[in-house]
């Protein structure tokens, strides 16, 4: 059975694109465009991860160039409008993520934190990879057979007899077939088919 992506290093990318904390402006826009990628780690040293560096960052210099910032933009705003250095337009300190950490965590912390993207760094803050949200749905590309010999083996055989429970799955859609004596194992079951990789909804069909 093909193993479950079930942690960032899965599926991130192991050749990211990134920039230095020195760079110009220009070359920033000129990277982004040629890497086609909406934000940068920034890196310093031996390439420790020091920021980001979006879009989001570099598009005051243009929102504000006809006669500067008003007096109502935010201090940030002014500041990264009138900035030259990534040093200076980056967004530090980095959110970032470890390879090993589950792939559920990077997306909440996405969300939490609103960003697309996240540098994936070692215990030492280096960069090793790249991971976006487009890489964190990878995992529901996963054939439907794939997933159901997983729910089979890694939930379904070991709590029930083999001819008490089944399963189907339709475009990530599991649905749990059969008959169950302990009622109040209905939502521990359902969450552990949930917890699988790729899975898009649990349904239930329980005699």
């Amino acid at each position: 059975m093909p193993v479950s992506p079930h942690t960032v290093s899965d599926v991130m990318s192991h050749t990211p694109v990134a920039v230095g904390s020195h760079a110009s402006y220009r070359q920033v826009v000129e990277l982004m465009s040629e890497s086609k990628v909406s934000a940068l780690p920034v890196l310093a040293g031996e390439g420790r991860v020091v920021g980001v560096v979006s879009e989001a960052d570099l598009l005051p210099k243009e929102a504000f160039r006809e006669g500067g910032p008003p007096a109502t933009a935010q201090l940030d705003e002014a500041f990264k409008a009138a900035a030259v250095l990534v040093e200076d337009l980056m967004s530090s300190p980095a959110v970032t993520v470890h390879p090993d950490a589950l792939i559920a965590e990077a997306a909440r912390i996405m969300a939490r934190k609103h960003v697309k993207r996240l540098p994936v760094v070692n215990s030492e803050g280096l960069l090793e990879g790249v991971v976006s949200r487009g890489d964190l749905l990878k995992v529901f590309l996963r054939p439907d057979e794939d997933l159901l010999a997983e729910i089979r083996s890694e939930v379904l055989e070991p709590i029930s007899p083999p001819s008490a429970l089944d399963a189907t799955v339709e475009e990530g859609v599991v649905t749990l077939r059969g008959s169950l004596a302990d009622r109040s194992m209905v939502p521990i079951l359902a969450n552990a088919v949930r917890a699988a990789e790729g899975v898009v909804d649990v349904r239930m069909d329980l005699g």
